[in-house]
């Protein structure tokens, strides 16, 4: 293909002429060191190119080739655990070769071409198989099966497969089609702007469990949900992104830092490979994939990291896994788009954001789902995504927040306020929302407890009398207030500093088991509705809000999940106290 020239250089936007052959997002060489970049307009036979690395030094007059190939990622053995940056280029390994920058130009294969997997056939010969149908499976870290699966575009009988030690690269097998005989390896490429195709989209029916009990309890996400978390400087965005990374319910974990600050990508790097995962007794790094594009890393490449950890993250929806892809945060991606528009000198939208911010955050999220995965088996496979915005100031109505809040169905507001507070997650419990609790009351009720749902609107009619009140304790004072309001006050404070505050740092507290949700929480509403039996029998409200047990209320979400009985005799201490105050202040009566 014949090469083009550059006629201008403007930061990460690369004009080139006498491109006649140019294709809109195909991947192109610039400059005499090859730097890679992608057509994101075209004019004619002038191409404009995003430049996914440091363009200083580039001039005009220097060559720009065309791949012919759009932006791609390669999928097979060899993801899980691995390090990338926006475009798939294997940090770790770059740091062996290059050191602690990645050198201009660098070219690297994602997967190691190298290495031998031993391939097992779950197919024979002679059978019919169509795309997406799972060949044969290598067991790519202890706890995660890879599943080798056929190319979407192959559909034939099974002349031949074998079974032993392979690269990514050598046949595993051979299938005749309607077109020829095809040939299968480990290892596929995949358009990352384009959605991995699937048989029928399900309803999210099934929660994705987090173990933080803000989350679970009052604005629960569903596996194959969308879900954002807003919030201004310091409100506990990427601890909150880290936690779900730790502890969600999901199979794998893709995690994309995107334009975030070095030393929060740090923490995670550090951070996964001690944890050791409830589930499995192994790190949490054996089931991730992390994709880390720092700030201080090239901003074209922050629009491509969204793609790569969506496609990633979709190549193991399809093997029938639940995934969570965690990106960390669209604003920076919605950045780099205003960025490169405003370098194309394309009409602005809203504060300067591209018009078409909207349609690129939608079919972001859209991506996202519980589906029936390509194949004759009819598998079921999540993908539920996790973003969160980092508006200017915390203001929520920033264009990146609102556009975005079209789209998810959970809203997790953190409030600075609550974070002053030394509350966390300082995830507002009035602002917050989920609209997938009708989705999943059925599956709570049948998996967690019947009761739960009830309890979930107990405890929040609670909080939200509690913001009533105290709009007239601001005026009056709680003086004024009935025993009956104080008891709420004293409840809701309850339910606010026993239940909902949680400590990442906890050994213990940092997750909660779905069974230990409901135990907390019975025994926080179990005390007020005894209390209010006392109110009833006009007990002094001293001595309700003197009961010894609300000390080791207070002290329970530090049980460890393996002696959940301790919380049982708790309930009984509440019990017999509050009947011995009732029994002693009835004597006294008579």
């Amino acid at each position: 293909m014949k090469a083009g020239v550059i006629i201008k250089v403007a930061g990460p936007l690369v004009v080139a002429d006498k491109m006649q052959d140019a294709r809109m997002f195909d991947v192109v060489r610039v400059g005499e060191k090859g730097l890679i970049g992608e057509i994101i307009e075209i004019h004619g036979e002038r191409a404009f190119i995003q430049v996914y690395e440091d363009t200083r030094g580039i001039g005009p007059g220097e060559p720009v080739e065309s791949t012919g190939l759009p932006l791609s990622v390669e999928l097979g053995p060899g993801l899980i655990e691995s390090i990338y940056d926006g475009i798939q280029r294997p940090l770790d390994i770059i740091y062996e070769r290059a050191g602690d920058y990645i050198t201009r130009g660098i070219t690297l294969p994602p997967i190691n071409r190298g290495k031998k997997w031993t391939f097992k056939p779950h197919k024979k010969l002679g059978d019919l198989v169509e795309g997406g149908d799972i060949i044969g499976s290598v067991r790519e870290t202890v706890v995660v099966e890879h599943r080798i699966m056929v190319p979407i575009s192959i559909k034939g009988i099974i002349k031949e497969i074998r079974e032993g030690e392979f690269t990514v690269e050598e046949i595993i097998c051979r299938v005749e089609t309607p077109d020829g005989m095809r040939d299968i390896s480990m290892l596929q490429r995949w358009p990352v702007r384009i959605p991995r195709p699937y048989k029928k989209k399900l309803p999210p029916d099934e929660p994705l469990m987090t173990g933080q009990r803000v989350i679970d309890t009052f604005f629960p996400v569903a596996k194959g949900g969308t879900a954002c978390v807003p919030g201004p400087f310091g409100s506990g965005k990427t601890v909150i992104q880290h936690q779900l990374a730790k502890w969600a319910d999901a199979e794998i974990i893709v995690y994309v830092g995107c334009g975030e600050r070095g030393n929060e990508m740090t923490d995670v790097l550090i951070e996964l490979p001690r944890l050791k995962d409830p589930k499995t007794g192994e790190t949490l790094m054996r089931r991730t994939v992390l994709i880390a594009n720092t700030s201080n890393m090239p901003v074209a490449a922050r629009e491509a990291s969204v793609y790569t950890g969506i496609t990633l993250a979709e190549y193991f929806r399809d093997m029938g896994y639940s995934v969570a892809l965690q990106a960390d945060s669209t604003s920076r991606w919605a950045e780099a788009m205003r960025e490169i528009s405003g370098r194309l000198e394309e009409m602005p939208g809203e504060e300067g954001y591209p018009a078409y911010l909207g349609t690129r955050i939608a079919e972001f999220y859209e991506r996202s789902g519980k589906v029936i995965c390509m194949g004759s088996d009819n598998r079921v496979g999540a993908l539920t995504t996790i973003g969160s915005v980092s508006p200017p100031g915390g203001d929520l109505s920033d264009p990146v927040v609102q556009t975005t809040l079209r789209v998810v169905k959970v809203f997790w507001s953190l409030e600075d306020r609550l974070a002053f507070q030394r509350h966390f997650p300082a995830i507002s419990w009035l602002d917050s929302y989920s609209l997938y609790h009708d989705n999943l009351e059925e599956h709570i009720r049948r998996y967690v407890v019947e009761a739960f749902p009830e309890q979930r609107k107990e405890a929040m009619r609670l909080l939200q009398q509690e913001a009533e009140l105290a709009e007239i304790v601001r005026l009056v004072g709680i003086d004024a207030l009935s025993i009956s309001d104080r008891l709420i006050l004293e409840t809701a404070r309850s339910i606010r500093e026993d239940f909902l505050h949680q400590n990442a740092f906890h050994e213990i507290d940092t997750y909660t088991s779905s069974e230990k949700n409901y135990f907390l929480l019975s025994l926080i509403l179990k005390l007020h509705h005894l209390c209010e039996k006392m109110v009833e029998k006009e007990i002094p409200f001293k001595r309700i809000q003197g009961l010894r047990v609300r000390e080791e209320i207070s002290r329970a979400k530090y049980v460890p999940e393996d002696q959940l009985e301790q919380l049982k005799h708790i309930e009984e201490h509440l019990t017999s106290e509050a009947e011995e105050v009732m029994r002693q202040e009835g004597e006294l009566h008579a």
